[in-house]
């Protein structure tokens, strides 16, 4: 392949919808790329509950959000590592189309990552222990102070996209609600706690705008014992 076709394959491949069927492209041969950052391949994770047993969240709604969406998220970031691969060993490949590619791995891993930490932390009975009451209340003087803030921020989200994150940051040493706008605006040094997916996929389905529903419904299902894990 001559250098001006071999760029013009990356160009046009950058600029396609990374949510497409096709395969990602592999890396040498020999290697074993499942241990490398270009050549690791994410297999989604199964749902650890039955999407029938949510209160006020639909099996329908579930599997399509677990199908399409996450899912779908996992088959782009494959799909994107493929491609940085084969640009990162074409010295040929503009700054400006390789970073393009880095900006889709960034969306494409926050997509995957939150929406695993959503899930995984969904198919519980909704009721937090005494001890993770008492520990949010260390954090914000009231367990009731933590939940209406954690709600405000998912209802000024209603709508619109983003995501509600229980966080304990690392650096301040907060236990702390964070607002995201996106899969990208993930708060520095913040392991995170509990997950709440506000994109209007998680929800329209069932609720259609009534966000704060789906809110309630959310609360309703919280798998507690997978946030004290996490803490």
């Amino acid at each position: 392949m001559s250098d001006a076709t071999r760029r013009g394959f990356i160009q046009a491949s950058a600029a396609i919808s990374l949510l497409g069927a096709a395969e990602p492209l592999l890396a040498a041969e020999g290697k074993d790329m499942n241990s490398t950052a270009f050549g690791y391949q994410h297999a989604p994770v199964p749902l650890a509950f039955d999407p029938k047993s949510l209160k006020g969240i639909s099996e329908k709604l579930i599997q399509s959000h677990w199908e399409n969406n996450y899912s779908g998220a996992s088959k782009a970031l494959n799909l994107v590592r493929g491609r940085l691969s084969q640009a990162a060993a074409d010295p040929n490949t503009p700054p400006y189309i390789y970073n393009g590619l880095k900006r889709e791995q960034l969306i494409r891993t926050g997509s995957v990552v939150l929406h695993e930490l959503y899930f995984a932390n969904l198919g519980g009975d909704g009721k937090a222990s005494a001890d993770l009451r008492t520990r949010l209340a260390a954090s914000f003087g009231t367990y009731d102070a933590w939940e209406t803030e954690f709600r405000k921020i998912g209802q000024g989200l209603g709508g619109g996209s983003g995501w509600v994150v229980l966080g304990y940051n690392r650096s301040l040493k907060l236990l702390e609600n964070y607002w995201l706008s996106d899969h990208a605006s993930n708060p520095a040094d913040t392991s995170p706690v509990l997950v709440m997916d506000m994109y209007e996929h998680a929800y329209q389905m069932d609720y259609g705008a009534a966000a704060a529903k789906y809110i309630d419904a959310f609360f309703a299902n919280i798998q507690w014992e997978a946030v004290a894990k996490r803490l």
